[in-house]
């Protein structure tokens, strides 16, 4: 609902006194303006990124210390060395009391618990540096390796050097992976090693396997913590089970092997640490803080009051940012652009509504004070052709502000130039054209296609068609033309040229004609029968096909005008 604004005259310009600028004022008074959004050194999407990229480092370290698979593969590769030394030994057992039994012609059971058999097993535990435990068939512990080594020896104190203290920086991750560990359970829980002497092969269930033919080993831990690797084999010979070797071994050799590879993964881990934030901050940089900053132009745009904002120019990027910036840029530049046309548009209407309503309410005026009916009827006459105008006037306005819209909705179609021109054409030649005027059509050739809306180009069609002819001399003809061109690129267009015969167009008025509500009108024609706007709508709609259209006069040989050219040019 249109809705009336009373203003006030001053000089030339009209002050609106409502209070609201026409166009945009009542929306800005409908809604609360919002304020310009801030952005902080990190955002959303920053933390977004730098969260991602960190997930997946805090993972993979994560996952390696707790799931603690190289300690597994140590402890599985130990026992197979303890498996193997256990074989050397049990064989040089099995052979050992072999050679104890004498030979005097009678037949002696061969038994482990002898003095040769015992030191064989401390000579090869020393060797293999592995606690080395002797039970006989029954079960019974009948050789130590750790009392065999020190049984009658003179124990030597020798002092050691310290151990090389590491570094500042590994001391450093030591104490953090030692909190860690207390902090992060065991992976994995073992049955617990039995204290005390393990006097009887009951107390271990590998011994029994042993004492019985078959190799057995277990993973044990004591009460401590501490990791008990043992291995059991039986003692062979003479294929006659001797007894059962038992071997066994702390894990504070693999504890240290995987606090030194844990402890070197939590130094990489924090070199990497450091190099993905930065990669990170750089890329948040180079991402985020771009598109702020378009966001914030765009804020900047839409709260500005009477000036332009730039939207800020990433173009040089190459990538899908500078492309971003580059479609804001444009969209921005269009808006404003539109923005200038409406007013501009308004500032035009207004104009020229003014004209005809001031020269209408001057001849109501008189029309009251004058008694001759001679003169009443020429006002009346006056009246009745500004009635006329306004008419006009405001349903050419209409139709030109719905324009826009529509060519933006709407979806094209092929469309055949031929048949177009040829409809338009016959339109003419048959009722709506004068009697005095032809129309002629020439086409190089039939398949002249465009890509757009039929209605709006034949309206084109119709607009330069009615202006040659209102500028055509009596018996005068109007030439309608059509062909193919291509262009030193290699672009295909289809060019239209409307011709006519008249006087032509001044010289310094070929760009102004395009004009809104420019009239430039043969003489002795009367004064409002045309609104302006015709060759205006046609420039829109050829500049929404992607085309362009000129104006030019056609020239004779002696240089004289002969009438005038409009050329309208669209993409094949």
């Amino acid at each position: 609902m249109a809705e009336s604004t009373s203003t006030e005259h001053r000089g030339d310009q009209e002050l609106p006194l409502s209070g609201k600028v026409a166009g945009s004022g009542s929306v800005r008074d409908a809604a609360p303006r919002r304020k310009a959004r801030r952005f902080g050194p990190f955002s959303s999407l920053s933390n977004r990124i730098m969260a991602i990229n960190l997930f997946s480092l805090v993972f993979l370290v994560g996952g390696i210390l707790y799931l603690d698979q190289f300690r597994g593969g140590l402890v599985e590769a130990r026992l197979q060395a303890m498996s193997t030394n256990g074989k050397l030994i049990a064989g040089a057992l099995g052979e050992a009391a072999l050679r104890d039994v004498p030979y005097d012609g009678q037949v002696r059971p061969t038994t482990l618990d002898s003095r040769i058999v015992k030191a064989v097993l401390r000579r090869l535990a020393i060797v293999t540096d592995t606690t080395a435990l002797l039970y006989n068939q029954n079960g019974d512990l009948i050789a130590d390796s750790r009392l065999l080594i020190s049984s009658g020896r003179e124990i030597l104190n020798e002092p050691l050097p310290p151990p090389e203290a590491p570094g500042n920086v590994r001391a450093f991750y030591e104490d953090i992976y030692d909190f860690l560990a207390e902090l992060i359970p065991n992976s994995q829980e073992y049955p617990l090693f039995p204290t005390g002497n393990l006097q009887r092969s009951e107390m271990l269930d590998e011994v029994g396997t042993a004492v019985r033919g078959k190799d057995g080993s277990a993973i044990r831990q004591t009460r401590d913590g501490t990791v008990m690797l043992t291995v059991a084999l039986p003692v062979e010979g003479f294929k006659q089970i001797l007894g059962g070797l038992l071997l066994v071994e702390d894990g504070n050799a693999i504890d240290e092997a995987v606090k030194s590879a844990q402890v070197t993964t939590l130094i990489v881990f924090s070199i990497t640490l450091v190099i993905n934030l930065l990669l990170s901050l750089y890329l948040a940089r180079t991402i985020a803080r771009p598109i702020h900053d378009l966001a914030e132009g765009a804020d900047n745009v839409r709260l500005g009051l009477g000036r332009r904002v730039d939207i800020p120019d990433f173009t040089e990027r190459q990538d899908e940012i500078g492309l971003l910036s580059g479609s804001l840029q444009n969209m921005t530049e269009a808006l404003y652009d539109r923005m200038d046309a409406v007013e501009s548009f308004a500032a035009d209407v207004s104009h020229e509504l003014k004209n005809p309503l001031t020269s209408l309410g001057t001849a109501v005026d008189t029309f009251s004070r004058i008694k001759d009916e001679d003169n009443r009827a020429k006002l009346l006459a006056v009246i009745s052709s500004d009635v006329k105008r306004l008419d006009r006037l405001i349903t050419d306005i209409s139709a030109a502000s719905r324009l826009d819209a529509e060519l933006s909705r709407s979806e094209g179609e092929p469309v055949s130039i031929v048949e177009l021109i040829d409809s338009v054409a016959d339109m003419y030649k048959h009722g709506r054209g004068p009697d005095h005027i032809s129309i002629s059509v020439e086409t190089s050739q039939q398949d002249l296609k465009v890509f757009g809306l039929p209605g709006r180009l034949g309206q084109v069609l119709r607009n330069l068609i009615e202006n040659a002819i209102s500028f055509s001399p009596e018996g005068g003809t109007v030439l309608v033309r059509a062909a193919e061109d291509v262009d030193r690129d290699g672009k295909v267009w289809v060019q239209i040229d409307v011709e006519d015969q008249g006087p032509g167009i001044p010289a310094n008025k070929l760009d102004s004609i395009f004009n809104r509500f420019y009239t430039e009108r043969p003489a002795g024609e009367d004064f409002g029968q045309h609104s302006g706007l015709g060759l205006s709508i046609s420039k829109l709609i050829v500049d929404a096909h992607s085309g362009t259209i000129r104006a030019q006069n056609r020239m004779s040989s002696d240089g004289s005008i002969i009438g005038a050219r409009f050329t309208v040019r669209l993409p094949a």
